[in-house]
């Protein structure tokens, strides 16, 4: 018996009470917690046109069982832009199942009608589950990242 179709949209402005709870599950997932704040201005800058930051869902029998969210970012290697994907959630249970591949499949055509030059993102050094996948669909750079925290 094959899974139930889905359904990879970008979010609208209805689609909040979806979106809230796979971000707070992505948040424990990687034990932190982003301000409320913060998470309301994220979700406002998804919805507006001008901001570079995107975000999309993946509903199967009508819920919302992923997302994920990037931006579309300047290079100086390219003429076209790169494009993060900062963040990627399926639900629990359903891991492993295509969904998360569907996701970055999403990003990746979003990418190429815009004609940006590369997708690209980071994963935790712990999250091997998620890595099985990204080592089949994309190439490691190689490169270590270093930040401080401001």
């Amino acid at each position: 018996m094959s899974a139930a179709p889905l359904d990879i949209r970008p979010v609208s402005a209805t689609d909040h009470a979806a979106w809230l709870p796979l971000w707070q599950g992505y948040q424990r997932f990687y034990q932190t917690e982003i301000a409320a704040m913060t998470s309301e201005t994220t979700w406002q800058r998804f919805l507006d046109p001008a901001e570079p930051m995107h975000a999309a869902l993946a509903w199967q029998n009508g819920k919302a069982v992923g997302m994920v969210h990037y931006l579309f970012h300047r290079s100086c290697w390219t003429l076209g832009d790169y494009v993060y994907l900062q963040d990627l959630y399926v639900v629990e249970g359903l891991r492993g199942g295509g969904i998360g591949r569907q996701l970055i499949e999403h990003v990746y055509a979003q990418a190429r009608d815009a004609g940006a030059a590369r997708v690209h993102w980071l994963t935790h050094e712990t999250n091997s589950d998620a890595m099985q996948l990204y080592d089949r669909i994309a190439e490691r750079s190689g490169f270590v990242q270093y930040r401080k925290i401001l």
